[in-house]
Order: structure tokens, then sequence, then C-alpha cells
């Protein structure tokens, strides 16, 4: 007799994200109106963005500059000539009942950017994720729901104009992620990007930084994609994580099951941590988007162009490469000194003065970095200088201090304090004729202990090592003490 086996059908999941970026602007991308956060609602708003009768938008250009930094960074290919477009949608926070956002003409499109996935063992696996567009638009406003944070269980709502207008740049990649991690790096890297750019600040929990997944799966080994969901309301990297990877597993049992997948929109419940759906997905052509009449096209010059990209900094994924091909750094080591910009400029200050790469890697990330926890700071608010820092670990590797002085040391430091007066009076005893009659004396003083050792408990040879750095005040070489230690020993 025959017996079936049943092979088990493995999927893979395709995901893209749209990510909307807000930009680090004074005023909102068509009015002169703040974009200060957390002002009281409605104080932020003017006829433009709320799209009175008769008025006019008017680009700002700081916005334009900021939009073809990002493309640029991103290495796409920058529009000579783009255009804006009428986005129709109704919602109670949408002024004008239109967005002006850009559709068939951004302004930039085709580009990449690399993530990076470390393992247990510290190796970095690298992948480069496709960009399909970068567009700018204006952000809509803000409902308040009463009574609830679903709008099911609301008695009412308010609607908070302040956001209406405020610029934004859609990035949406190409559909090229296939895992809740990956798509995690990717939104974490992108944030790395314009924070290195100084064009967002990427703030998540302010609504800086918001992600929508496109997720589909698809038995492995088959070309056409699945039915495609759509996921809102992630509001951190560890949430875009956690709902892919619910949502990948939502749709491979209803497959399994026998179940269609329809498009549609659903929330990610953080309460639940599962996903829910909200409504049945719109296509372009609901949208019936149309040219903006009151925007002129932009034109991009090739000079205005270099102007910006010779002005762009060195790139998150660009350090990293360098401290680990060129500075010997561990991938763990490289992705935690470019996780802030200001933490690369510090670590590189440090050893353009001198110190050992490794070294100034290690005290950034370790001690400096608990310090900073702790306080709830940034490396722009200590008091330790990067020069100092260097003369630190030169006065180690020298043997002018010991490590463990220093770190006794680093408050003071840390407060502000220069290196020669923390270490006044404290450098080590590195000449063995000074230190060789403080042995002497410290033996002489314990013959109990020495007859001990002699008699086989060789472990007491710290404890006379302890007592030479005791009566030197830490101050002797403790490299040098071993060495005397033990020749005294077993002399």
């Amino acid at each position: 007799m025959t017996t079936a086996t049943t092979v088990k059908t493995e999927y893979e999941a395709i995901i893209g994200l749209e990510t909307h970026c807000q930009l680090s602007t004074n005023t909102k991308i068509f009015s002169n109106s703040s974009t200060a956060f957390g002002s009281d609602p409605n104080t932020n708003i003017d006829p433009v963005c709320m799209g009175l009768p008769g008025v006019l938008p008017v680009l700002n250009q700081k916005v334009l500059e900021y939009a073809v930094k990002a493309g640029l960074a991103l290495n796409c290919q920058i529009a000579k000539y783009s255009k804006f477009d009428r986005k129709q949608y109704f919602y109670p926070d949408l002024p004008k009942n239109y967005q002006i956002s850009q559709y068939d003409l951004p302004i930039a499109e085709h580009g990449w950017l690399e993530i990076e996935l470390v393992d247990a063992e510290g190796n970095p696996t690298r992948k480069r994720i496709g960009i399909t567009r970068l567009h700018m638009e204006e952000d809509a406003g803000k409902l308040v729901h009463a009574g609830s944070d679903r709008l099911s269980g609301s008695s009412y709502s308010l609607v908070d104009y302040n956001r209406a207008g405020i610029p934004l740049v859609e990035i949406v990649s190409e559909p090229d992620l296939r895992s809740g991690l990956e798509a995690a790096e990717y939104a974490e890297e992108l944030r790395r990007i314009v924070r290195y750019l100084g064009v967002s600040d990427g703030n998540m929990e302010q609504g800086s930084l918001r992600c929508d997944v496109n997720i589909s799966v698809r038995p492995v080994g088959r070309k056409e994609f699945g039915t495609k969901v759509e996921i809102k309301n992630m509001n951190s990297f560890s949430a875009i994580q956690r709902a892919i990877d619910y949502e990948i597993e939502r749709q491979i049992a209803a497959i399994e099951a026998g179940d269609r997948i329809i498009q549609e929109t659903r929330l990610w419940q953080e309460g639940a941590q599962c996903t829910s759906s909200m409504r049945v997905k719109e296509g372009s052509s609901d949208y019936r988007y149309f040219p903006e009449p009151d925007l002129a096209p932009i034109e991009v010059s090739n000079a205005q162009l270099e102007q910006w990209r010779s002005e762009l900094p060195e790139l998150p994924a660009q350090k990293r490469h360098y401290y680990e091909n060129e500075l010997g750094l561990s991938a763990y080591d490289a992705r935690v000194l470019t996780e802030d910009r200001s933490i690369a400029e510090y670590f590189e200050t440090a050893i353009a003065s001198g110190a050992n790469p490794k070294a100034a890697a290690n005290w950034i990330t370790q001690d400096i970095a608990a310090h900073l926890n702790k306080q709830k700071l940034t490396i722009t608010q200590i008091a330790l200088t990067p020069t100092n820092l260097a003369d630190i670990i030169t006065r180690i590797e020298t043997g002018k201090i010991s490590n463990a002085q220093a770190k006794q040391k680093l408050p003071d430091l840390l407060s502000g304090i220069s290196p020669e007066k923390a270490f006044a009076g404290l450098e080590l005893i590195t000449d063995p004729s000074v230190l060789e009659p403080i042995v002497d004396e410290v033996i002489a003083a314990n013959p109990k202990e020495l007859e001990k050792y002699r008699n086989g408990n060789t472990n007491l040879k710290g404890f006379f090592v302890g007592q030479v750095l005791k009566k030197t005040g830490k101050r002797a070489d403790p490299k040098l003490t071993n060495e005397l230690v033990e020749k005294k020993l077993n002399a």
C-alpha cells in the first residue's frame, strides 16, 4: 500500500514601505504659519492652509532644497522638471477636501539605500533596498476622538488643523523587503539618513516619521505577487516588526484555510498585538489626480543641483564601511557610533586628535554612553571634549595612568575638569627602582601570607599586589607590580 506524503507549502513575504517624513522647516510648505510642535490646537493656521476662498499657495524653497537633498542621499535621480497635483479625498481634517501632492512627475525616483543586519556573532549582512520615488506633499490636520482612542468608541471628535500644510516627503520603497526585521532596519536607516542631513528630526512619537507597510505573501518560487494589504498606526520600529510578523502569519493561515485575502487597510492594535480591518483599500483612480493649477512647475538647474549635492554630509552606511574596513572596528561598534551624527563626529574628532580607534570606541559606546543614558543627555551636552578623551587614552596607553584611574575620574572629566588637573599627582610609578623597595616592604610585613604562598596557595599573589597598590595610592603600575611581586615571592 502506498502512503501519500503531504508537502508543506513554504511562503515568502513581499514587503514595501511608504514613509512620510516631516521636513524640519520653520514654516509650512505653502504658507508662513509655524510648524512648531505642541502648540495649542488651531493656533498655527492661516487662510492658505485652511483652504479659504481666493488664497494662493507659494512653495517654501527650503522644502524643495530638503526634498532634493533627501533624494540625493537616497541615490535617486532628481527630476529636472516636476509638478504638483491635487489629490482628492474627503476627510474632516483636510480643510480643502484635496491634498496638494505630486503624482506622475515626482521630484525624485529610482534610488536605493543599504540596510545592514548584524547576527549574534557580530557578522554584518548588507542588502540594497530600492526606492521607487520620493515626492513632496502637505500634511492633513489631526482628529482627536473623545472618549476613546478608537473611532468606534468615541462620542464626538475634535479637529486640530495645526498640522495642515506641514511639509512632508513621502518615500516609497520597492517591494524588496522580506521580513519584519528587514523592514524595521530599513525604517531605522531612513531615519538615520534624514537626521544626518538635518532635513528632519525623525521623531516617531511626534509624528515626524510615519511608516505604512504594504505586505503580501506567496508560495516560494511563484513570480506573481499575492494580494496586498496595507498596515497603518505603527509608532515605533519594534511595532513595525511585530505588525509585519503578525500579518505574515495571519495571511498564511488564511491561505491555508482556503480564505481569500482582500486588498484592504488594516490597523495595528498595540494593546492586542494584532491587526484589524479598517477599510477597503482605495486605488489611485479613486483620488482623481489632476495638475495643481495654482502652482507653477518646478525646475531644478544643474548649478543648484550640484550646490545641494556638495552640501551633503558623509552618510551612515559610508561611515560604517570605513569604521569596519579601515579602522578595524566590529560591526556592532560601527553601528552604535554611526547611530547619531554627533556621536560619529565626536568619535572622529577623538581619533583625529590621536586616540586609538578601538579604545575611543570602547569609551564612547560603554562608559560615556552609560553616563548619557543615566543623565538623559546627548553627547553634545557633556563637557568632556573629544580632544581630552584622546588625551586620556594616550595617558593610559603610555603608562602614565591606569584604566582604573581614568574610570574613577570620569565623573570629574565629564563635568569639564581637564585631564591635567584630574590626574595631577596620580601618575603611575613605572620605575622598578622605586617600586622594588615597596614590594620588599610589603612582603616582609606579611610573613604568614608569604609562608602560605610558598606552601602552594599561589592565589595570594593578588593579596600582595593589592597591598602594593594600596600603599602607593593605586599609583603603582599594575603590570610592573605583578612582575615584581611574582619575582620576589618565588625568589
